[in-house]
């Protein structure tokens, strides 16, 4: 079983274009991630969905409604996330 992972984005964000290219190496890195879900959203064009959450920086990341992740990301704490989502049920 998984969940979804969450992911909250900001336009014109350097660390939450640095986060997609870690998710991109990790799932080369981990075959099983790549079946993971993930939803992102973008604070900017959805800022009423955005309101209903609870962080400050971006990116972020949700699984299950637990937030994970919020700021400037690192190759260990994406890796984090993903084994968090594929965990869950």
């Amino acid at each position: 079983m998984m969940q979804e992972i969450l992911m909250m984005v900001m336009t014109g964000c350097p660390h939450c274009q640095r986060a997609f290219e870690m998710m991109e190496a990790l799932r080369e890195q981990y075959p099983e991630f790549q079946s993971i879900p993930v939803k992102v959203v973008n604070e900017t064009l959805e800022p009423d969905f955005a309101a209903t959450l609870d962080y400050y920086y971006v990116p972020t990341f949700f699984v299950a409604g637990v937030k994970l992740h919020e700021g400037k990301p690192t190759k260990e704490a994406v890796e984090a996330v993903f084994r968090y989502a594929l965990t869950q049920k």
